[in-house]
C-alpha cells in the first residue's frame, strides 16, 4: 500500500537530518563555510547559520537538534537551550544540570504514534473512496456514452422519418393544385367547344337558305316588297 506523503516525509527528514552529519567535512548549511566533525558541537560557532552547533547554545542564530529517542527528533532555537525550561522529551536541552527534566519521548511517541495511526486509516479510507468514486464516474461516463449513441440513433431515425412526412406533406400540397388545373384545362376546353358548336353551324346553315328562298322566289314572279 502507499505510504502517506506526511509520514514518508517525516522519515526522510530524519533520515536527511542524522545523514548530514555523519561526513567528516561537513557544509554550513547556508553553504558559507565548512568544519570537521570534531567540531561538531565543541561549544564554539564555527557557522553563521548555526549548522555546527546543533546540541549547544554557542551560536544566537542556531537551532538545538534534540534526538528525542522513542519520539520524533525535533529542532529548537538556541536561545531556549539551558534556559531552565524543557522543551525535549528526552531533556537534553537542559545538559547543564541546573534542571531535571523527566524523560516523556515514549508517552509522547505514543500519543503521536496514535495520531498517526488516526492519520494513516483516514488516508486509507480516502483512498478507498476515491476508489469507489472513481468506479462509480467510469460506470456514469460509460452510462452517458451509450445514452448519447442511443440519442444520436433515435436522432437520425427521427430525421428520416421527417423527411419522409415532410415529402408526403409537399406531394399532399400538390394534388389538389393539379386537380384545380385539371378542372380549370376541363372547363376551359368546354368554353371552346361549346363557342365553336352548334349554333355557329345553324347559323351558317340558316344564311344559305334564306339566299335560296330568295332566288325562288325571284324565280317565281315575286318581288321581295310582295314578299
Amino acid at each position: 500500500m502507499e505510504t502517506p506523503s506526511f509520514v514518508s516525509s517525516t522519515i526522510k527528514k530524519k533520515q536527511t537530518d542524522e545523514d548530514y552529519f555523519k561526513r567528516e567535512i561537513i557544509k554550513c548549511k547556508n553553504g558559507s563555510k565548512k568544519f570537521t566533525k570534531a567540531q561538531l558541537n565543541d561549544d564554539f560557532c564555527d557557522c553563521p547559520d548555526g549548522t555546527d552547533e546543533p546540541g549547544t547554545s554557542a551560536c544566537p542564530l542556531g537551532k538545538f537538534y534534540c534526538k528525542n529517542i522513542g519520539h520524533a527528533p525535533s529542532f529548537l532555537y538556541s536561545s531556549r537551550v539551558n534556559d531552565g525550561i524543557c522543551d525535549c522529551c528526552d531533556g537534553s536541552d537542559e545538559y547543564d544540570g541546573k534542571v531535571k527534566c523527566p524523560y516523556t519521548c515514549h508517552e509522547a511517541g505514543k500519543v503521536a504514534m496514535e495520531s498517526l495511526k488516526r492519520k494513516i486509516e483516514v488516508y486509507q479510507e480516502g483512498v478507498i473512496l476515491r476508489k469507489v468514486e472513481i468506479g462509480l464516474a467510469k460506470r456514469a461516463i460509460a452510462r452517458d456514452k451509450a445514452e448519447l449513441s442511443g440519442l444520436k440513433n433515435e436522432r437520425e431515425v427521427v430525421e428520416k422519418v421527417v423527411h419522409q412526412l415532410e415529402g408526403q406533406v409537399r406531394k399532399l400540397k400538390q394534388e389538389p393544385q393539379e386537380k384545380d388545373d385539371k378542372m380549370r384545362e376541363a372547363r376551359n376546353e368546354k368554353v371552346e367547344n361549346e363557342e365553336s358548336g352548334p349554333d355557329k353551324n345553324v347559323d351558317s346553315q340558316i344564311e344559305p337558305m334564306k339566299a335560296s328562298d330568295v332566288e325562288k322566289q325571284g324565280q317565281a314572279g315575286e318581288s321581295p316588297s310582295d314578299q
